[in-house]
């Protein structure tokens, strides 16, 4: 009889896992022991073997895709037999298929329905173009028109700045991109209007723009009509050039973005040669001004020459243009790395963390160190001696040694400590347990062992279980002080940072000393402040005198 195959829990924090990758296809003749597929959990891939013989009839998810725990993942039987009620009673396999067939049933839900969005006109055959808001920041919702720089009826290039707009962290300009005539104003000034809404219509004069409107969505109707008046403007644009002076440019015509880069650059608009309408100076043509392509000035008075050493001495410093480009990579979110967010944020929002610093004087323990390697038959590291004073430690303070439950707290009276190891997808927690009575070189190796698991994923979950405190150690890395999440149900972990040699007060001099900083992470449901610091002064004397941890 057929047999559904289910996603293990592989680990206590497991709630899915990753098909990594499939030993056998359907049709493969299975026998108990036989190692299926590898499965990804949060904490490592491992093998997942089989528990019955037969043959692989089905396979429910792909390489690379995951699935729940208890999920089915496969149906072993006899060749040829019917496995399909089976899917229909665990039902998770039978909903995935199911999907994928109804998808284009779904698809054709709403083809019923298109006859209200067809438009009757053709709006690609209208010689107009819809100016949209532009999205001008990554964070503007809405702009707000604070002036139109044309009006209905007025000819605009492609490069005019039709508009200057208002967003959340600047006023810019709107440049339309399209030449013709501006046929339709949308928004008037002081309004604003929603990213993507319209705000103006440009295309040949004459154009009927009303399905435009109609398909871009309700506009007001007040401003249609003007394409009477063409070119008056242009006559009274050119005459007030002449009438300006040569230090005072606030008569020349400019949108007010050109004018505040002109002032932050110490730019004369006088200076600067407008290339939109009837002159006007836009934002591009300060930026591409530079000091040399400046008009040359002919002496109009014969003071001018004794001026221009001064002019020449306060020309603006131009910075060479630089364009870089925006890059960036992703990747899909590991079992692994979705368990430490998951955890990591149960713990820091439902456990109340308070810190406690202490430093450390490690010069005794550098001296120990050094003398029990040259007879130690295993090299025995700061880690190994914060590992065993810690376990010590403990026993001394079994508050610290405890679990907050909910309903209760645990104190335990055993000492398993957690060491967290970093790997290439984030972190993992081997145990070393009974770690009180264990040597120092005992100690050592079971730290190294566990170390080379994690690196090659080879971690089995029993070694990962059962923790009662945690230490995270990034002393190697040079780090002078950190903070560490707790690692829960534990209810403190302990961060240890590197040996800095700096000057020390003993004995009422200063002299060199080597301090290391570690930062006790508590749970306050569970710990109190004076608790910790006790816990942290036990510590600290066992550090500073080795030789209480041989006693």
């Amino acid at each position: 009889m057929a047999e559904v195959v289910k996603m293990p829990k592989m680990s206590d924090t497991m709630t899915e896992g990753v098909l990594a990758k499939w030993h056998k296809k359907v049709g493969d003749k299975v026998k108990s022991g036989d190692v299926l597929a590898e499965i990804e959990t949060d904490k490592a891939t491992m093998d997942f073997e089989s528990y019955q013989d037969g043959t692989l009839l089905y396979i429910g998810i792909q390489e690379g895709a995951a699935a729940p725990v208890d999920s089915v993942i496969a149906i072993l039987g006899k060749e040829g037999e019917d496995y399909k009620s089976l899917l229909d009673q665990a039902g998770s396999g039978a909903a995935a298929e199911p999907v994928k067939e109804a998808a284009p049933a779904a698809d054709k839900a709403p083809a019923a329905t298109p006859a209200p969005a067809a438009p009757k006109v053709d709006l690609s055959s209208i010689p107009a173009t819809v100016i949209r808001m532009p999205l001008l920041s990554d964070t503007m919702t809405e702009g707000t028109i604070e002036k139109w720089n044309f009006k209905v009826g007025d000819k605009v290039k492609a490069d005019d700045s039709l508009a200057d707009v208002a967003t959340d962290k600047a006023t810019m300009e709107v440049v339309g991109y399209e030449a013709g005539t501006l046929l339709y104003i949308g928004v008037k000034e002081g309004e604003a209007a929603k990213v993507n809404d319209i705000i103006a219509i440009v295309g040949k004069e004459g154009t009927d723009i009303t399905p435009l409107l109609q398909d871009g969505g309700s506009a007001p109707a007040a401003a249609e009509a003007a394409p009477a008046t063409e070119t008056k403007t242009e006559a009274t644009a050119t005459a007030p050039a002449t009438e300006t002076s040569n230090t005072d440019d606030s008569r020349v015509k400019a949108s007010p973005l050109a004018r505040k880069i002109a002032k932050d650059k110490g730019i004369n608009l006088n200076d600067v040669k407008g290339s939109a309408e009837g002159g006007r100076i836009i934002k591009k043509d300060v930026e591409e001004y530079t000091p040399s392509a400046k008009p040359a000035a002919a002496p109009v008075t014969e003071a001018a020459p004794a001026a221009a050493p001064a002019a020449a001495a306060k020309a603006p410093i131009v910075l060479p243009t630089f364009t870089g480009e925006e890059k960036f990579s992703e990747r899909p979110v590991t079992q692994m790395r979705k368990a430490i967010s998951r955890r990591l944020s149960e713990s820091l929002f439902t456990a109340p963390h308070f810190y406690v610093t202490m430093s450390i004087d490690m010069d005794q323990a550098i001296v120990a160190r050094t003398r029990m390697n040259e007879i130690a038959p295993v090299k025995i590291s700061f880690n190994d001696f914060v590992v065993k004073a810690c376990a010590v430690a403990l026993r001394q303070h079994p508050a610290i040694n405890s679990s907050f439950l909910g309903d209760k707290i645990r104190t335990n009276e055993h000492v398993h400590v957690g060491v967290a190891v970093a790997v290439d997808e984030g972190l993992l927690v081997p145990v070393i347990k009974f770690a009180d009575g264990k040597s120092l070189s005992h100690i050592s190796v079971e730290v190294k062992e566990f170390a080379g698991k994690a690196k090659s994923k080879k971690l089995q979950p029993n070694e990962m279980e059962g923790s009662t405190f945690t230490i995270s150690n990034l002393g190697m890395f040079g780090v002078d002080e950190f903070t560490a999440i707790i690692n829960t149900p534990n209810a403190c972990i302990l961060a240890v940072s590197g040996i800095q040699a700096v000057p020390v007060v003993k004995n009422g001099a200063v002299v060199p000393g080597n301090i290391m900083k570690v930062t006790l992470s508590a749970d306050h449901r569970v710990v109190d402040g004076a608790t910790a610091a006790a816990f942290l002064q036990t510590l600290k004397q066992l550090l500073e005198e080795p030789v209480r941890l041989l006693i």
